[in-house]
């Protein structure tokens, strides 16, 4: 064999040995940070940090856990620093943005800033790092990442541990530690976890707002005005105007309306503040008028928490039903298409919070009694005038076959087995429109008969469905704009005459959020309002946030 022939199989063996070898190792190495070669801080990491089982089956990993299967899926490689130890620039751009939560109302004291921000400049000022600063500082600010994104994406804390009527779901997806990992040079703000609902901004901004009122001075010295003087007089009614003109500076009267420009202010602030609108300076409106900025913080601060556990972004088209406001909104893009009053759940049967999509608009729909009011109101009904119950509420009763039976046959022990219903018609407990949201708590938007109770302040007086204010109109919307499918007003009471059932099944279904919100945007969209605690569940989660 020639020489040049022999040399050139050797070489062929060392390179099939060298890739054979290569290949059986336990996986490749990932790039590092630009410049970054030094193995010591992989080392000592690795031995610092308790491994993290990857093949495990947690619904549920704390953040500690997080940190470690993100430096070992990693390779116990850095993010915060590169070569010589010297933190990268998104750290400071993630330092700044850890202190721009607190303006979501979040404590920011618990991520450490001030030792954060002493490392950093440690590290990026000192010729020679030490290794030990460089892993303080890596998996601080990683730790302190991952728990300010978790905290903007789903809540501080869970709602079950507030509210046992919270059925919102949370749709929005926990991959800050797969985005860490990917190892790009530009990590992902924290913006990226916070809610696009159009309520968050605005409660964000209010929360601003209302920190820099709590250091003005004059704001300050107002309240304290109204606070301890026991008898209106004319420097107390500067003071009023003046908390008034801070806390609502967008307010304006109309001169020469038939309602006094006083009483126009009074009637405004009512609103704004969900307390009876009698345009008088009452002693409620005095009491709230003299509220510490503190208490707006905080009330701001537990709804911006709300909608964290809301689904991060909505729709082009959707309802909304806040609760506590006893209001609800059909929005397409920016704008409020619809708004109208409701009556929600009362105290005792609360309105739980859900979304459901609206699947279809039923004309002149049959009542089917639910347990609840079964138990609570059917039953008692009849114990004290049976058959004389039935026939004032409309209601026939029936037996699992479908056969009639009648009220003397019904007791406290088998009035389970039957079948309440109550035929369309005027007096229909849901009026002449229904509108479904398939959901397994059975919560629905309805017509009512009982039109009077719209004009009532206090409107939780349901049994937990929504009644609305103008289902007709809603119906028309529906119906007609966004399904094509020509109702007319008149058309739809042709079809509610005939008292007969008729199904619309939508195609396009509406997205229908129920949510309980004391702090929430006036029907301009641009003001936070204060609507009324009705459920009082604000003391709880306050104190849970605290």
């Amino acid at each position: 064999m020639y020489p040049s022939v022999s040399r050139a199989l050797a070489v062929c063996a060392v390179l099939f040995l060298a890739q054979h070898f290569i290949s059986c190792d336990i996986q490749p190495k990932k790039p590092a940070p630009s410049g970054f070669s030094d193995n010591s801080f992989t080392r000592k990491l690795k031995l610092a940090l308790k491994p993290f089982d990857t093949a495990g089956k947690k619904v549920f990993r704390s953040i500690g856990d997080d940190v470690r299967f993100i430096y070992q899926s990693d390779d116990y490689q850095p993010i915060w620093v590169k070569q010589n130890y010297k933190p990268v620039h998104a750290s400071e751009r993630i330092i700044e943005e850890l202190e721009d939560t607190y303006w979501d109302g979040l404590d920011t004291a618990r991520y450490q800033l001030a030792r954060l921000k002493d490392l950093r400049i440690k590290l990026d000022t000192t010729k020679v790092n030490s290794v030990h600063d460089a892993i303080a500082f890596d998996t601080l600010l990683t730790r302190n990442y991952l728990m300010a994104a978790r905290e903007l994406l789903i809540g501080k804390i869970s709602p079950k541990k507030v509210d046992s009527l919270w059925y919102y779901p949370n749709d929005s997806a926990w991959n800050a530690p797969q985005l860490l990992i990917s190892g790009k040079k530009d990590y992902p703000s924290l913006s990226t976890y916070r809610s696009e609902v159009p309520t968050y901004k605005l409660l964000r901004e209010e929360y601003q707002r209302f920190k820099n009122l709590a250091s003005d001075s004059a704001f300050l010295q107002a309240i304290e005005g109204i606070r301890y003087v026991k008898h209106p007089d004319s420097d107390m009614l500067y003071n009023i105007f003046d908390v008034i003109g801070y806390e609502m500076p967008w307010l304006e009267t109309i001169p020469g309306d038939s309602i006094s420009e006083l009483k126009q202010i009074y009637f405004a602030y009512q609103a704004y503040r969900g307390i009876p609108q009698t345009g008088r300076l009452d002693s409620i409106t005095l009491a709230y008028l003299a509220t510490p900025v503190d208490t707006f913080l905080q009330k701001i601060s537990i709804n911006m928490e709300r909608v964290r556990w809301m689904q991060r972004q909505f729709t082009d088209l959707y309802v909304i039903v806040n609760v506590s406001l006893m209001e609800m909104f059909l929005r397409r893009g920016d704008t409020n298409a619809m708004h109208m009053r409701v009556v929600v759940g009362k105290p005792e049967r609360q309105t739980p919070s859900l979304s459901a999509s609206m699947a279809n608009v039923v004309i002149n729909p049959p009542w089917g009694v639910p347990p609840t009011i079964l138990k609570k109101d059917v039953l008692p009904g009849l114990q004290k005038n049976g058959k004389k119950y039935l026939d004032k509420k409309g209601l026939r009763v029936y037996d699992q076959e479908g056969k009639r039976v009648q009220a003397s046959a019904i007791t406290a022990k088998n009035y389970r087995r039957y079948n309440y219903k109550q035929a369309p018609g005027d007096d229909n407990a849901l009026g002449y429109v229904k509108f479904n949201l398939p959901n397994k708590w059975d919560i629905y938007l309805h017509d009512t008969p009982h039109r009077e109770d719209f004009v009532k302040r206090f409107r939780a007086l349901s049994s937990g469905c929504i009644r609305l204010q103008r289902p007709l109109d809603l119906a028309v919307y529906v119906l007609s704009d966004l399904e094509g499918k020509r109702y007319t007003p008149g058309r739809l009471d042709t079809v509610i005459k005939t008292h007969k059932t008729r199904w619309e099944v939508l195609k396009n279904k509406i997205p229908v959020h129920i949510t309980y919100l004391t702090a929430f945007e006036d029907t301009t969209g641009k003001h936070i309002q204060f609507p009324r605690d009705i459920y009082h569940r604000d003391d709880k989660l306050m104190t849970l946030l605290n």
